[in-house]
């Protein structure tokens, strides 16, 4: 049977990390005392094997543990529980990486159009692309259509909810989505554009298919949902259920600092469809350090074989004049997603964007 190697951080001291690794290797498999077990199969094939134990020297110690992949039931859910599920409330231990077996990718299968679909989408062919936000939570739907018209007049190529906008009274996603979709029409069909707009999906699993389904009737074929919000089984099921449609996925609860983000994004988000993914950039609002940036973009990118690449989005409080370090931070290979800063342009709104959109897009390494 085939195995997930994970790989864990725990702190501990030398005297006890074999027994907090085996423990580990219990937990999240059979979850009981082992001498009780009389199954050969059981204790051959579903106990966690301790695979390697190395110290890294700061008190801490990277714990490889092999898990059947059958116990996982080829379903999101259990993956999670399977590879972190009960050790996650054990706060020494961190969740740092997982080789996923062929027959596990496979099953889930990645992104539907990963970076490439999404340069297609906006005539973006070897470049970076741009993108925006729509702000602040609580104005009202002309508001909104009116910001998403400035925006795409200024030749930006995707235009997003903010996560904040969902189904609320003064922003129902039933008037917000057609009157956003209908601006973006008229500014493109006005400049001869390719701007996109990107509802944000939230709700249980039967309310994301309906806000799905008027996204759809509108034209739109780009979404945006935050997996750890709505659940991986839900994001996973709609970007199955919608092979036409792109998703992002929004970082939203992942900054528990349990789950290494290099891991999150760059594997578990992208092997459940993840088409791009949103992540807090370096000396933003939220940050992470510089190399984990450079790491997560450089895992959404990695070859994987039969899954595609999903799209790095820095964001969190970028601003226009960061736009050339990021463009060299992460080069091409990546969609810019700056908010705040070019609402701070007020009048100047669609001048901003237009110059983004040309720095973005006239930009030489």
């Amino acid at each position: 049977m085939s195995r997930i190697n994970v790989t864990y951080r725990v702190h501990s001291d030398a005297a006890d990390i074999e027994a907090r690794a085996q423990a580990i290797a219990v937990e999240q498999s059979v979850e009981m005392p082992v001498a009780a077990i009389k199954s050969d199969y059981v204790l051959n094939e579903i106990l966690g094997r301790v695979e390697d134990i190395a110290d890294n020297g700061d008190g801490t110690y990277q714990v490889i543990i092999g898990l059947a992949v059958e116990t996982t039931g080829f379903e999101a859910a259990q993956l999670m529980n399977m590879i972190f599920g009960n050790s996650s409330m054990h706060t020494a231990v961190t969740l740092l990486d997982a080789e996923f077996p062929k027959e596990l990718s496979d099953t889930f299968g990645g992104p539907r159009h990963g970076i490439e679909g999404l340069r297609e989408r906006c005539n973006g062919a070897g470049r970076a692309m741009t993108c925006s936000a729509l702000k602040p939570q609580g104005l009202l739907v002309e508001g909104l259509a009116d910001l998403t018209k400035q925006f795409a007049l200024g030749g930006i190529d995707y235009i997003k909810d903010d996560h904040g906008l969902a189904d609320q009274a003064y922003s129902p996603f039933a008037k917000r989505i057609p009157a956003c979709a209908k601006a973006v029409r008229e500014a493109n069909t006005e400049t001869g554009g390719n701007t996109h707009y990107i509802p944000s999906l939230t709700g249980d699993l039967d309310q994301l298919r309906d806000h799905v389904r008027i996204a759809k009737e509108e034209g739109l074929f780009t979404m945006m949902m935050p997996p750890m919000v709505v659940g991986l089984p839900s994001f996973h099921i709609i970007v199955r259920e919608n092979p036409d449609c792109a998703f992002l996925a929004h970082p939203s609860m992942t900054g528990g600092g349990q789950i290494a983000p290099v891991f999150l994004f760059g594997k578990l988000f992208r092997m459940l469809g993840a088409d791009a993914g949103i992540f807090v950039n370096h000396a933003g609002r939220f940050s992470f350090p510089k190399e984990t940036c450079r790491a997560l973009a450089g895992q959404c990118l990695a070859d994987w074989p039969g899954i595609k690449a999903c799209t790095p989005v820095p964001a969190g409080g970028m601003t226009l004049a960061r736009v050339n370090e990021m463009l060299d931070f992460y080069g091409r290979d990546v969609m810019l997603l700056i908010g705040g800063d070019l609402l701070l342009t007020g009048d100047r709104l669609t001048e901003a964007t237009r110059e983004f959109a040309d720095t973005v897009a006239n930009y030489a390494a």
